[in-house]
């Protein structure tokens, strides 16, 4: 038995939710838009490349499952009911929330949106990570990049957790669940003020700034300049002076330029302009040092493959 048709007299608001009762075809509303954009079956069933009848009956059967009249029809037409206006009008914005779902799966799938959270031993600008990051978000504007500094301890915990999808640290890296690659080199060099007796010099070597007090970040890649500095003093000279400052990069530059300290640093590192503070070359370094990135092999995301491949290009 058929239900009765609502009347339009009710001017009842027809929500998409009294669609869930049911299963519609998509291709009954698709229809619906049409000819409510057209007021004609015939001009929509020609737009829509189907026959007319074919539109009718659909709407039709539209119109009894639902309980309402839809369209007023006549000889010279079609027009919209107060309640079939309602109706159009949610459609309308339904359909557009479902294009823009559908837009945004299809490139997520493509690596075109969605987010990349990045785990960062330091960040200052004209690095190889900064004009990385530049880079990709040029590439790929549709893709936030959500960038975090951290040490390379904290930096596996967190892409372990699925926190980061991926964090590029200094050192190479063998963990066993998860992969590791080395992305570039650089070259070490120590940065002192520019009223230090060693500042007009074209380079140092190790011994040479042994018995200077070393600041280093608490984060970063602290730790690892101390580990550095230990192993480049063992069995040469007495571990110098390390003093720990919980601190950004910027900060630990002003330390230095004010005489209080000097400290390792990447060449990479040294290209943003630091008033008082010159940067010489380690000559007697004995290789350079590499930076990698570390990501779960359990991450797909398009997104993070793009990343590594234009990290493969930059470098």
């Amino acid at each position: 038995m058929r239900r009765r048709k609502r009347s339009n007299d009710d001017r009842e608001d027809i929500t998409l939710s009294s669609l869930r009762g049911g299963r519609f075809p998509m291709a009954s509303l698709i229809q619906t838009l049409a000819v409510a954009e057209y007021l004609s079956f015939q001009r929509a069933a020609l737009a829509l490349g189907t026959s007319q009848s074919s539109v009718s009956a659909r709407i039709r059967a539209l119109e009894e499952d639902l309980g309402i009249m839809l369209f007023y029809r006549n000889t010279r037409g079609v027009r919209l009911t107060e309640a079939g206006r309602r109706f159009v009008d949610q459609l309308n914005d339904a359909m557009g929330i479902l294009d823009r779902a559908i837009k945004t799966a299809g490139m997520q799938a493509r690596g075109e949106d969605g987010e990349l959270r990045i785990g960062v031993h330091a960040l200052t600008a004209g690095c190889f990570l900064d004009r990385l990051l530049q880079r990709f978000h040029t590439e790929h504007p549709g893709v936030r990049l959500n960038v975090t500094e951290s040490t390379a301890r904290d930096a596996q915990f967190m892409v372990r957790e699925g926190r980061l999808d991926i964090a590029f640290m200094a050192c190479t890296h063998e963990i066993a669940d998860l992969n590791s690659r080395v992305i570039w080199r650089d070259r070490l060099m120590v940065g002192l003020s520019v009223k230090h007796p060693l500042a007009a010099s074209q380079e140092v070597e190790w011994r040479g700034i042994a018995e200077e007090t070393f600041l280093i970040r608490s984060g970063g890649t602290g730790p690892q300049i101390h580990d550095l500095i230990v192993l480049r003093s063992a069995g040469k000279w007495p571990v110098p002076t390390i003093l720990r400052h919980d601190v950004g990069h910027e900060a630990l530059m002003s330390l230095i330029a004010v005489g209080q300290g000097i400290s390792i640093f990447v060449q990479d590192m040294t290209g943003a302009t630091t008033a008082n503070v010159v940067f010489l070359q380690i000559c007697d370094e004995p290789e350079t040092i590499p930076f990698s990135a570390v990501w779960s092999p359990a991450n797909r995301d398009p997104a993070l493959i793009k990343l590594l491949a234009l990290a493969n290009d930059l470098r």
